[in-house]
């Protein structure tokens, strides 16, 4: 058969193993039949509301997409489920970041022009004052809350109720899932997918010659997979997915709860979890800290997974001296690349390098050719095969992130790499102006374009700093106009909440340092160096005290 659709690979999963557990999220559990029935009914109904594709891959460029997009602004519960009608629909699902403020989920509507909207009740009341925002169709999911619905909505159990269960919509291998990542001033970039290219680049996934393979494959029921990570990112999608269409069943973290390491943990000893994922540090160090305070029977747990934000040395040795029996998995990839590959630490063996995934290599500096193992020079991280086709309605971006190099299509990360002798990946960081706090990207112009709007600052440059808490946290330095009405000691709290009417909290710095003169070279560009050397010498005031000042 060749190339395989998600759906298709559920249904056959459902057909062989139908009474096995497949998520499980807080109260709710759901077996394989249960989804494959209940994503079979909504994507009808999605059907006879005339969503779905409208022009095939082969009429379009790669950042056009003929299909109609639904936008997913959903925590954990059911989203696997959503994204599977979505795709059996024809219909493109999207993930929308629901720590976004309305005004950033406006613009990214704006942007995607989804047709449809699913959201759980809760976050329909946080974006009420710009939902539909042009969208035709509001499909609530309860979620428990007591918020009164969107006008208009259709809640999900009436949705699948007048769905048929009969009938299955020919999808396409070509169908696509768009993956929605922020652009390199904050805007959003929405990048492109065929489900069937990333079901084998970043699901575990094959190309299956025969149903039976995939019915052989998913006999054997291993220990629960736990995603503790939100499956709004790529990163917690892809794990979920990889367990799902395995056949294995896997706990989602009820992300609509504030984080709690204890209750993480609770659940992977009730749940006699074998393999638990999460966003680098903002997990990390919590758990760690947490195992230190209180014994948990963790035996049935055999690995940790780590991806979407780095884990720093302190906490991965913490982990593995409280559970001295896994293995602790580092995952390097992003949105335009998959799964890129993984580095592999147990205790008393450490690595900082990862293996590569198929089609991951290293890209020369002037990207003429792919770098030999043990070459000295540092290229781009690059990948070939199962890459996405593009971003969505931006041909320039496309050209430039996704060119063809000595005949070969390639996907360019923009992060900065070299190739050791055993051909392993060794990282030397993002090239761009990223800011990756606990798995949340920040792009550092978007927060210096909103600061240098007010009219106290003369002048503003965001960084990074690395953080035990969150592996890397925003600071803004920042200088005062001459007769500004805010002072030194009070700029802290008014730029905190400037940037916290505009932004998600995750972007707004958590330090701002006051300097006599923002530094830039003489072509009038941001120093960023030494930005980043006054941000990592001051670290004693954050936004909560006193500023600090510093001539310069």
């Amino acid at each position: 058969m060749g190339e395989w659709t998600l759906g298709a690979v559920l249904d056959a999963i459902a057909d062989v193993v139908p009474d096995r557990t497949m998520t499980v999220c807080g109260s709710r559990r759901s077996t394989y039949a249960e989804t494959a029935q209940r994503t079979r009914q909504l994507a009808n109904w999605l059907a006879d509301k005339g969503f779905g594709a409208h022009r095939e891959r082969s009429e379009l460029n790669n950042w056009e997409c003929g299909q109609d997009r639904v936008a997913l602004v959903m925590h954990n519960d059911l989203y696997p489920d959503m994204v599977l009608a979505c795709l059996k629909a024809r219909v493109v699902p999207v993930n929308v970041n629901y720590n976004y403020t309305p005004r950033e989920v406006a613009e990214l509507f704006d942007y995607l022009k989804p047709r449809g909207v699913i959201y759980h009740r809760a976050l329909g009341a946080k974006f009420a004052d710009v939902l539909p925002r042009g969208a035709e169709l509001l499909l609530s999911i309860d979620d428990g809350s007591s918020l009164p619905e969107l006008p208009g909505a259709v809640t999900l159990d009436e949705a699948v109720a007048a769905g048929s269960d009969e009938g299955v919509i020919a999808s396409s291998p070509d169908d696509l899932i768009m993956v929605c990542t922020g652009g390199t001033t904050g805007r959003p970039k929405g990048v492109l997918w065929r489900q069937a290219d990333m079901y084998v680049a970043s699901m575990n996934g094959a190309d299956h010659g025969l149903v039976s393979e995939i019915h052989d494959k998913v006999q054997n029921l291993g220990a629960p997979w736990f995603a503790v990570s939100p499956l709004m990112h790529a990163a917690g999608l892809w794990t979920a997915f990889s367990a799902v269409l395995n056949g294995q069943t896997v706990v989602l973290h009820d992300t609509s709860r504030r984080f709690n390491p204890s209750e993480v943990l609770q659940t992977a000893e009730r749940e006699k979890v074998g393999l638990m994922t999460m966003v680098g540090d903002a997990y990390a160090g919590p758990i760690a800290e947490e195992l230190g305070n209180r014994r948990y029977d963790l035996t049935s747990l055999f690995a940790i997974g780590t991806g979407g934000a780095g884990t720093n040395l302190k906490n991965q040795q913490a982990l593995l001296e409280h559970l001295p029996q896994i293995t602790l998995i580092n995952g390097y990839g992003s949105s335009e690349t998959g799964n890129m590959g993984f580095g592999h630490n147990q205790r008393g063996n450490h690595t900082d390098t990862f293996m590569f995934r198929e089609g991951g290599l290293v890209l020369s500096e002037d990207y003429t050719r792919f770098l030999d193992p043990g070459e000295e020079e540092i290229g781009w991280v690059a990948r070939t095969g199962r890459i996405p086709l593009g971003y969505f309605e931006d041909a320039a971006g496309t050209a430039k992130t996704f060119p063809e190099v000595a005949g070969v299509r390639v996907v360019i990360s923009g992060d900065r790499a070299s190739v050791e002798s055993d051909g392993a990946l060794r990282l030397y960081g993002r090239d761009s102006l990223v800011v990756n706090t606990g798995g949340e990207k920040v792009f550092v112009e978007e927060v210096e374009e909103i600061l240098r709007a007010h009219s106290d600052l003369a002048d503003a440059l965001v960084v990074g700093r690395p953080s035990e808490r969150w592996g890397e946290e925003v600071v803004a330095l920042v200088s005062l106009r001459d007769g500004a009405s805010v002072t030194a000691d009070d700029v802290s709290a008014v730029l905190a909440d400037v940037c916290a009417q505009r932004l998600a909290r995750f972007k707004v710095p958590k330090q701002f340092i006051v300097v006599d003169q923002v530094r830039r070279l003489g072509n009038g560009k941001a120093d960023y160096r030494w930005a980043k050397e006054q941000a990592v010498q001051n670290t004693s005031a954050l936004v909560t005290s006193e500023p600090t000042r510093i001539e310069g």
